[in-house]
Formats: structure tokens, sequence, C-alpha cells
């Protein structure tokens, strides 16, 4: 991956992890319940299920580029069209719904905070269709898969850290920053998919 893509890709990044899902509110939930410490085991559990849903993705999308050499441009437009429908439904949603948090709450065991943070990551299959759709925007079919793959889920799994990370420091504020202006946001956020669904498909 060269330069500009890798710059590309990690602006996309960035902007993905911002959008509000189940590991960036487990996260903010964690941060106001555990503190941001203990929150950094629901984090590596979640990057760890991430960079795994990741190589899944990257495995499938080497089966179709050995079965065909134009796979990944037909990927690259199915996958531009499902952002751009995943950006029409964010568009639509409701600000996310954040129950009040009891103060107090006894901390879970170490395990079950790696657990929660894995199984968020990939109990919604939608993830995977999501990478699915994502990642084939820049591969180069020229280069080993291999070594993409690392930076890809390397780069992925540090913005999803830090991102989730920040939340679990600033709960407490963002929380209801995130009820009062989650409409707007997730326009935001939806229009952004949209964006990239529309342009990610003709860059190279």
């Amino acid at each position: 991956m060269d330069l500009h893509t890798w710059l590309i890709y990690l602006g996309a990044v960035i902007g993905l992890s911002l959008t509000p899902g189940p590991n960036s509110l487990l996260a903010l939930t964690h941060g106001a319940l555990y503190g941001h410490r203990r929150t950094l085991l629901t984090i590596a559990g979640g990057a760890v299920g991430f960079v795994l849903l990741i190589a899944m993705s990257m495995l499938g999308i080497g089966a179709l580029l050995k079965a065909s050499a134009h796979a990944l441009t037909v990927l690259k437009f199915v996958g531009g069209a499902y952002l751009i429908w995943l950006g029409i439904q964010l568009w639509r949603a409701p600000a996310p719904d954040l129950a009040p948090l009891a103060p107090g709450q006894k901390g879970l065991p170490t395990a079950a905070l790696l657990r929660q943070g894995f199984l968020a990551a990939v109990s919604n299959p939608k993830v995977l269709l999501f990478y699915g759709a994502f990642l084939p925007q820049f591969i180069d079919p020229a280069r080993p898969l291999a070594g993409q793959f690392v930076v890809m889920a390397a780069t992925f799994g540090l913005v999803e850290f830090a991102v989730e990370y920040l939340l679990a420091r600033l709960a407490h504020r963002v929380r209801p920053w995130l009820q009062r202006v989650g409409r707007r946001f997730n326009k935001t956020c939806g229009g952004l998919f949209m964006v990239m669904g529309a342009a990610l498909p003709a860059t190279r």
C-alpha cells in the first residue's frame, strides 16, 4: 500500500471509528461505570475482534481475486453501493439511546470485560459485510495481500483503540452531548458514508 492510498484509508478509518456503533457505545458506558483504565480491557477485546473480522474479509477477498481477475473491480462498485445504503440508514437513524448509568455499580471481572468487547465486535454480521465492502476500495491486486492485511488491520485496530479510549476518558462529558445532538451527528456520519460510497470505487 503506497503512502497516498494509506492516507486516504487512514482518514476513512478515523471517520468510521467516530461513527456510533456497539463498541464505541460500550467503551462510553464502561468508561463511565468502571473508569478509563479498566475499560482498556473492553477496548482490547474489541480490537482483537475487529482484526479477526478483517482477516476473514481479506481471506474471502483473496479467494475471489484468485477466481477472477475482474473480481476486485466488481467488489469496489458493489461495496460502494453498500456504503451508500449504510449511509442512508444512518442518516435516518434516531439518536443513540444511552440508558442512565447506575453510580457505584460493581466492576466486572477482567475476563468479562475482555469478552464483552470481543463479542460486541464479532457478534454483528453487518460488520463482516461492511469490511467486505470497505476493504476492497484500498486493495492493490498487484501486491501481496498478506502485507496489505497487516497494514490495514494494524491501522484500523490502532485508530479504533485510540478513539474508544478517548471516549472512555471523556465518558461523562460525551454521553449528554451525544444524547443532545445525536440526530444531527448521525446525519453527518451518514452523509460521509454516502460520499465515501460514491467516491471510493473511482479511486485507484
